[in-house]
């Protein structure tokens, strides 16, 4: 049976602007101002591997005490932005679906606990489900790492998982996976992007993916 990864972030609560503009924030308060536009295009990567592509539009390396400093104010912010989090349309009616239909599906993402609580609590997501977090891997997106480790821990092949992502990190990272991918238009990038970086089939949002579930053969 053919089982669902869900990237969090974007995908399936909306954060990413969110995330965009306490980066932008925290990189200000640091001297290190830098373009909104620049900083959507990295959300998605662990907080080192986002560090590191910061510095390189900065032109200046970045410290690992600074780095970890930003990670740390970043989150503060976040957490005072985003105190309560939004499911993006049709993501709990989907997982309910899923949950209802008996068809695997897990999350897997570059977000950490205790940030990513309060996203899972909206979702109505409990114990029953896998949930891959940073902290379980050596390496978060675009390496396949998060995606290897929840096919593992649902005891699903990679050949017969899905990937979901908004993101091209996702999809970068299940093509390592050699997993097949599903991009989502809600987390800000477009459809030509998502489908250049691997989607199989590219949908508006998580309602949009429910109702279209029998184009992936998940369905019994």
């Amino acid at each position: 049976m053919r089982a669902l990864i869900f990237d969090l972030d974007g995908t399936l609560v909306d954060t990413v602007y969110a995330h965009v503009f306490t980066w932008q924030q925290a990189l200000a308060e640091a001297g290190m101002p830098i373009d909104g536009w620049r900083i959507h295009r990295r959300v998605g990567m662990s907080g080192g591997l986002f560090t590191r592509a910061v510095a390189r539009e900065l032109g200046r390396p970045i410290s690992e005490e600074e780095a970890l400093a930003l990670q740390r104010r970043h989150a503060e912010l976040f957490e005072q932005m985003m105190p309560e989090r939004r499911p993006l349309p049709g993501a709990v009616e989907l997982l309910k679906h899923l949950r209802e239909a008996g068809i695997i599906h897990g999350i897997a993402t570059s977000g950490a606990r205790p940030e990513i609580d309060s996203s899972l609590e909206a979702l109505g997501i409990g114990d029953e489900t896998v949930v891959i977090e940073r902290g379980d891997v050596a390496r978060a997106k675009p390496e396949p790492d998060l995606f290897l480790a929840c096919a593992e821990r649902m005891r699903v092949s990679p050949q017969e998982c899905y990937v979901v992502g908004d993101a091209v990190w996702d999809l970068l990272a299940a093509r390592r996976a050699n997993m097949l991918s599903v991009g989502l238009l809600c987390g800000g990038y477009g459809e030509e992007e998502l489908a250049r970086a691997g989607a199989y089939r590219v949908y508006r949002d998580p309602a949009e993916l429910n109702a279209s579930l029998d184009e992936l053969g998940v369905l019994p």
